[in-house]
Parts: C-alpha cells; sequence; structure tokens
C-alpha cells in the first residue's frame, strides 16, 4: 500500500492535528523518501516507519512535539541533521537493521539534548571495536544504547515518556477495576456461604431441642403412669379391682348383685 493511501486510512475521518500516534509500518515509500506526512501533524508525539524502503529523511516535516521515532528496517545510511532540526525534543530513535557504517553519522544527534535511547542493531557501526564507549562518547545526552546502559543495565520494558496517550496505564488501571470487583464479589459469596452455614446450624440446634423435648415429655409421661400403678398397687384388693372395671368401662358384678336384690 502506497504512504498517501495509508495516511488517509489511519486519519480516520480525523484531522491531522487531531493525531498523536502514527503507525505507517509496511508500507511503500515514494522512491525512498517520506510523502503524504506534513507539518499539519503538530501534535504527533509517536511515528512509526518501519520497513518502508526508507532511504532517507529529507523529507520529514517540523515535529515540534514528536518524542519517539521508529525507523527500523529500512536503508538510511546518513543526513541525520533533518533529525536535529525538525524532531528538536526528540527521547527516542531506532534506526536498528539501516545502512548506518560510521560513529562520525551519528554525529548530528548531539544537537538533540533530550535523546536518550538510542537503538542501531543490525547495522554495521555496532561491529566496530569499542563502538559502546565511542557513541555514549560522542552522545553524552544518551542514557540507553540498544537497550543497556553505559553500566551494561537493561532500560525497563516501557518508558512513561514514550508511550504516546498513556493507554498502557489506562489498560493496567481496568484490569485493576476488575480484579476489584472479582474480590468483591468472592467476598459477597463468602458471606452467602457463611449465612447459609450459619442458618443450617440455627435448624440444627432446633431439631437437637425439639428432640430433648419430646423425650422428657415421654418422660414425664412414663413417670406418670408408673405412678398410677404404685398408687393401684397400695390400695385393697377389690378397690384395685373395682378401680380397673371403672377404667375399662364395665360395672362390678357385685353392684349388680345389689341392683338385682333391691
Amino acid at each position: 500500500m502506497e504512504m498517501k493511501k495509508r495516511l488517509t486510512l489511519e486519519l480516520r475521518n480525523k484531522k491531522p492535528g487531531e493525531v498523536k500516534e502514527l503507525v505507517l509500518d509496511n508500507c511503500r515509500s515514494d522512491d525512498g523518501k517520506i510523502v503524504g506526512l506534513s507539518s499539519d501533524f503538530e501534535n504527533l508525539e509517536f511515528l512509526s516507519m518501519i520497513n518502508i524502503n526508507l532511504l532517507s529523511v529529507s523529507n520529514l516535516p517540523k515535529l515540534n512535539k514528536l518524542r519517539k521515532l521508529e525507523l527500523s528496517d529500512n536503508r538510511i545510511s546518513g543526513g541525520l541533521e533533518v533529525l536535529a532540526e525538525r524532531t528538536p525534543n526528540l527521547t527516542h530513535l531506532n534506526l536498528s537493521g539501516n545502512k548506518i557504517k560510521d560513529i562520525d553519522t551519528l554525529e548530528p544527534l548531539k544537537k538533540l539534548p533530550n535523546l536518550h535511547s538510542l537503538d542501531l542493531f543490525n547495522c554495521e557501526v555496532t561491529m566496530l571495536i569499542n563502538y559502546r564507549e565511542s557513541v555514549f562518547t560522542l552522545l553524552p545526552q544518551l542514557t540507553y544504547l540498544d537497550g543497556f546502559d553505559a553500566d551494561d543495565q537493561e532500560a525497563p520494558d516501557s518508558d512513561p515518556e514514550a508511550d504516546g496517550d498513556g493507554l498502557e496505564d489506562e489498560y493496567e488501571n481496568g484490569e485493576g477495576e476488575e480484579e476489584d470487583d472479582d474480590d468483591e464479589e468472592d467476598d459477597l459469596d463468602e458471606e452467602v456461604i457463611d449465612d447459609e452455614d450459619d442458618e443450617d446450624d440455627d435448624l440444627e440446634g432446633e431439631e437437637e431441642e425439639d428432640g430433648v423435648d419430646d423425650e422428657e415429655e415421654d418422660e414425664e409421661e412414663d413417670g406418670e403412669d408408673d405412678e398410677e400403678d404404685e398408687a393401684d398397687d397400695d390400695l385393697p384388693r377389690g378397690e384395685k379391682r373395682k378401680r380397673n372395671l371403672e377404667d375399662e368401662g364395665e360395672e362390678d358384678p357385685e353392684d349388680e348383685e345389689d341392683d338385682e336384690d333391691d
């Protein structure tokens, strides 16, 4: 896809002045030069033109707010003074996989006071003796060269200054909120389970109390029966027999005989 057409697609009906990040990777440059990009992108902070067959950055417009420029896997061999003139606030520059052979080619980058990260992976210049020491001496403002500082300490995975709109931070914050929501749901589930366990314990306690009450009632009834039996044993035989008959609803034969005599 041609660079101009790709630019139109990336704008997505936005005005150039509204764009902060622009990715034009793998499109086709015009004769190895930048086309379609203008100073109207005045708020652009991140620009990526990886593998677009660039030979020169001479057509790069003035972009005062640009901080990160990705130019890896092109065929750039010099002309870096344009960067110092048109991107004065650049902090990150990636020239990996280009045709840079000499330390002197990097001389114009001295005019970028805010440049603290430079990548030159797979450039011939990295094969030179004392390459790293020479670059750090030439560009004292640099903190990281090819991902490591002068003491061979690796650069952090992400740099807040190079994140453009800070989309990664927003994404991480969103994840944190989701995790908090999950934790709250887990806490609610645990509370519900605890409440159910308490209800089960209460029901078991009530059943046990009911069982105890039933046993006490049975024991009281048995005690009353035993007392009645003991009272019957104390009665004379005739009275006991008469009482038993009364309990069964029968009359004493002796009473019947008395009634007949009358």
